[in-house]
C-alpha cells in the first residue's frame, strides 16, 4: 500500500504574492485540495498523477491568481486544474500510442479501489458498497472530457454555470449541454444501482 502524500507547499520564500494573502490562501486552497484530488484522480484513474496535476495547479495558481479578489478563485483554480486534466489527457493519448506500437501493458488496476471499507458493518454489505462506488467511478472515468468536466464542477464542486463556464473555457450554454449530457449517461450507466 502506497503512503499517501501532502500537497501543502505555501513556500513564501519561492511565492512571495502568497506572503500577503497567505491566510486566506491557506484557506483556500486547504478547502479545495480534497475535492480537486478526488476531481483529478477520477479524471486519470491514477492517485500520483492526481497528486502531481492538483499540486501543479495549486502552484500555477499562486503564481498568478494569489493577488486577484477571493470571491474569483474559484473558477480561477479549478480553470487551471482542468486545463492541466485536459494537457495530461493530451500527453496519456501520445504515450499510450507509443506504449501499443511497442507492445506495453500497463495495467495495474486501482488500488484505491481494491482497498477494503473498513466501516462496512457486513461482507454483503461492503461488497454492494465497492461495487457500486466502483461502478460510479468507472461511469465518471468514461465520460467524455467535457462532460466529466462538467458534472465534477457543476456538481462535485458546486460552482453555478457561470463560474463553471470560466473554469471550462467555455459558454454557460455549453456547459448546460455537457451536463444534460452527462447526467443522461450516467442515469443509463448507474440504472442498476438506484433505489
Amino acid at each position: 500500500m502506497t503512503q499517501a502524500r501532502s500537497i501543502t507547499f505555501m513556500d513564501t520564500d519561492r511565492f512571495p504574492q502568497a506572503r500577503t494573502h497567505s491566510p486566506g490562501l491557506e484557506k483556500f486552497l486547504a478547502k479545495v485540495e480534497r475535492r480537486a484530488l478526488v476531481m483529478a484522480e477520477i479524471a486519470t484513474g491514477s492517485r500520483e498523477e492526481a497528486l502531481d496535476l492538483v499540486q501543479d495547479s495549486m502552484m500555477a495558481f499562486v503564481t498568478k491568481y494569489a493577488c486577484k479578489a477571493e470571491s474569483e478563485w474559484p473558477p480561477l483554480f479549478h480553470r487551471i486544474l482542468q486545463n492541466r486534466i485536459r494537457d495530461w489527457y493530451r500527453r496519456s493519448a501520445v504515450r499510450n500510442r507509443w506504449k501499443g506500437w511497442l507492445g506495453f501493458d500497463d495495467d495495474e488496476g486501482d488500488p484505491v479501489q481494491k482497498a477494503p471499507d473498513p466501516r462496512a458493518a457486513t461482507p454483503e454489505m461492503e461488497l454492494q458498497r465497492e461495487e457500486s462506488g466502483e461502478a460510479i467511478s468507472t461511469a465518471l472515468h468514461n465520460l467524455p472530457l467535457r462532460q466529466q468536466q462538467a458534472f465534477m464542477l457543476r456538481i462535485w464542486e458546486g460552482l453555478d454555470v457561470r463560474d463553471t463556464a470560466k473554469a471550462m473555457g467555455c459558454s454557460q450554454g455549453s456547459v448546460k449541454t455537457h451536463l444534460f449530457r452527462a447526467m443522461q449517461s450516467l442515469r443509463g450507466q448507474l440504472l442498476e444501482y438506484r433505489s
